[in-house]
């Protein structure tokens, strides 16, 4: 499933593939929760701009519209019209962050839905059940997301849970591979790693849940409110146990700085949703720094928002003429923010994968922070 291209330090080159087709990593992978990426960006547009993989959510799409509709037209691929390849996360970090009066017990999650309140049960089985009839070609494990700070005594508990809950993930999603009626019978299941920001913990989840010779792992629990430093600190410390045949994700990552220290320290893929939220507000990414289109100075300014993109809104558009959509409350604005953000973080990933094929790693981190990276 992961073949490794080149490596510069840590930094690691690779192609990822799967049921529906490959990518090239280190990847970004456009968070579209509902199945669709707010602001009014359509799957056509996310391959224009080279999006590679799609995100989706287990939790969001159980409550609305439900698994079974979606199985009914084919799968998550048919139903939103994207041929890539597509990831689902399980819902944990959902459950533990939206869901009212939940009550984890060693069978699963007993919650209440934030969008009405009623009742509901995730387990490991249902989740990889909800997964299964998405059709994703990437499932993750359901997992217990623990807020910081926590007490450590909890922090253990909840990570030997999700080491328990990781098998049995692993077990369902076999079974429901081999049946007939499998949307994507190439579905594979990501395993988590938890344990705060506690080195040794960290570590100790990470061999237990390797030795299960999963598809790929993933670092969770973090971007919750920790420092950058303590990210960093993390994943180098979870790094050096993370399986080298096989791709690492490190989930809800990040700034494009926090993209650039991870890729160094030996992370594959990424997501998050904030180029999308922030240019929803009005926040452009560009290669000499991010720009507030909203302020003044830019009342006037019929330049691009970046001279070196080469995206849609940055080929036809001027700073002037979009923060005049944002000013006039146009829906367009909203769009021109995601579709150039989402593009300036593909555009980032291509260059720092050429970065690492040169062996020019070192520089390009550099280069990146002179200018306002």
């Amino acid at each position: 499933m992961f073949e490794l291209l080149a490596v510069d330090g840590r930094a690691r080159r690779g192609r990822l593939y799967t049921a529906h087709g490959q990518a090239e990593t280190p990847a970004f992978m456009n968070v579209g929760t509902q199945a669709a990426i707010k602001g009014a960006v359509s799957a056509d547009d996310l391959r224009d701009i080279e999006c590679q993989i799609e995100l989706s959510n287990t939790y969001h799409l159980h409550l609305r519209p439900g698994e079974d509709l979606v199985r009914s037209a084919g799968g998550l691929h048919k139903f939103m019209n994207w041929s890539g390849p597509i990831l689902t996360d399980s819902g944990g970090f959902q459950i533990f962050s939206l869901a009212k009066l939940r009550n984890v017990k060693e069978e699963g999650v007993y919650f209440n839905s934030h969008i009405d309140g009623r009742k509901i049960f995730m387990s490991p089985e249902i989740s990889m059940a909800i997964q299964s009839s998405l059709g994703s070609d990437i499932a993750m494990a359901f997992d217990e997301c623990v807020g910081m700070p926590c007490k450590e005594e909890y922090m253990i508990e909840a990570c030997k849970r999700t080491l328990n809950w990781l098998v049995r993930c692993a077990d369902e999603i076999k079974r429901l591979n081999s049946g007939t009626d499998a949307v994507n019978r190439g579905q594979v299941l990501f395993g988590i790693n938890q344990g705060g920001i506690s080195s040794s913990l960290r570590v100790w989840h990470m061999r237990e849940i390797a030795a299960l010779d999963l598809a790929g792992y993933a670092i969770g629990g973090l971007a919750v409110g920790e420092t950058h430093e303590d990210m960093y600190a993390t994943v180098d410390a979870v790094e050096p146990f993370m399986p080298v045949n096989k791709p690492r994700y490190l989930m809800g990552v990040g700034t494009p700085a926090n993209i650039v220290e991870c890729v160094g320290l030996g992370i594959d893929m990424f997501d998050c949703v904030m180029p999308a939220r922030n240019g929803r507000h009005g926040k452009f990414y560009t290669k000499n720094g991010a720009i507030n289109i909203k302020n003044e100075k830019y009342e006037k300014d019929l330049a691009p928002i970046d001279s070196e993109c080469a995206c849609p809104v940055c080929t036809n558009y001027s700073r002037a003429y979009i923060r005049h959509l944002f000013k006039a409350g146009e829906l367009l604005a909203l769009r021109f923010g995601v579709i150039h953000n989402l593009y300036y973080y593909n555009e980032l990933m291509g260059r720092i994968r050429n970065a690492i094929e040169t062996g020019s790693y070192t520089e390009f981190r550099r280069e990146f922070y002179a200018r306002g990276g």
